[in-house]
């Protein structure tokens, strides 16, 4: 019998009814982005991909496919020893590679003659990307945007946790990033995704809400550190009715200092990230604010961080970019602490 597939559009609104979706891939594909809940089986790992590769360019394909079927079974055989002796006969697996050809192929024509009904996508990964790419324009032209704005330290990312605790509908764009979207927003020790690895996670979270309800995002920029919002996404935000969140200067400094605590104990982190601020507001002043710094006199130089570089340009951005922003309903919490932001989070919702 063939074997059972699905195209990439079907399969969008059917992944929740598989047991286990296998990537057939190399781990550097993988890494690079895969379908959500996707566990790397490589057929071929990084570097016999590129050894059979070679041997393809080099001597011939007939050679090239005999040492390349002899390496994949044997990696084939790993992958059942170590995954699918325990598994019961209605495991459902869905297995993909690349377009959904030889290396995925090979391993659901083993597991379906084990007696596993396997899925197999047809197009592989590719024909998934080119569906999600599809697909997220047409989720949030259906979506009801409440934008969360306020200039840096005013609490928006835990208003959104507030919300989210709550049960409210939430996209946090800047933990999907892995960055906090500013100059000094990366988080020591933790990798960026791929941009395609970002619009699945994105589409991934969009895919589950429900468009009767309101869904509350940050006001963002196009790019979150290295890696950019989807079009339709963003365009959507600028058109959104607002909320302004508002906390007097003295309240965001202690908040910055809460959430960034990683520059507070890292003089030196903190110094070398404000380098970059040298072309926006001179050597001499950033010099100054390192200075202070290495000090320990941490709360002026956040101060002048948000008085003389955060907030022009967050409020001539917000001007510009998001055309309901003169409108928005002006929120004030009565601190900045998490139990406040809660408080806060009950009357929106």
């Amino acid at each position: 019998m063939p074997l059972i597939t699905i195209s990439a559009q079907n399969l969008m609104a059917q992944l929740h009814e598989y047991d286990t979706i296998i990537d057939a891939r190399t781990e550097d594909e993988y890494a690079e982005d895969h379908l959500p809940g996707a566990v790397n089986w490589p057929t071929l790992n990084n570097q016999q991909r590129i050894d059979i590769g070679t041997l393809y360019k080099q001597v011939n394909a007939f050679e090239a496919k005999k040492r390349g079927a002899a390496i994949a079974a044997r990696n084939i055989a790993t992958h059942l020893e170590r995954e699918v002796i325990d598994k019961p006969r209605d495991w459902k697996p869905l297995a993909y590679c690349w377009r959904g050809g030889k290396r995925s192929g090979s391993l659901s024509l083993i597991l379906d003659q084990i007696g596993f009904k396997t899925t197999l996508v047809e197009g592989g990964y590719k024909a998934f990307r080119a569906a999600v790419v599809a697909d997220i324009p047409k989720i949030v032209s259906t979506l009801d945007l409440r934008v969360v704005c306020g200039t840096t330290g005013s609490g928006k990312t835990r208003l959104l946790h507030a919300l989210k605790t709550l049960g409210a509908q939430v996209l946090d764009l800047e933990d999907l990033a892995k960055h906090r979207s500013s100059v000094l927003g990366a988080i020591p020790g933790v990798d960026q995704p791929t941009q395609k690895g970002f619009d699945t996670l994105v589409w991934d979270v969009l895919r589950h809400f429900d468009a009767r309800l309101p869904v509350f995002v940050e006001s963002e920029s196009k790019k979150v550190g290295n890696v950019s919002v989807p079009t339709a996404l963003i365009e959507k935000m600028r058109a959104s009715a607002c909320l302004d969140l508002c906390l007097p200067v003295a309240a965001r400094v202690a908040l910055l200092l809460e959430d960034y605590d990683y520059l507070a104990k890292d003089s030196t982190y903190f110094c070398n990230r404000l380098d970059i601020l040298a072309e926006f507001r001179g050597k001499a002043t950033v010099a100054a604010w390192k200075d202070k710094v290495l000090q320990g006199h941490l709360e002026p130089v956040v101060e002048e961080l948000l008085t003389q570089h955060y907030d022009p340009v967050y409020l001539q951005s917000m001007q510009r970019n998001f055309s309901q922003y003169g409108t928005a309903v002006t929120i004030t919490p009565t601190d900045h602490s998490m139990a406040a932001m809660l408080a806060m989070a009950q009357t929106l919702i």
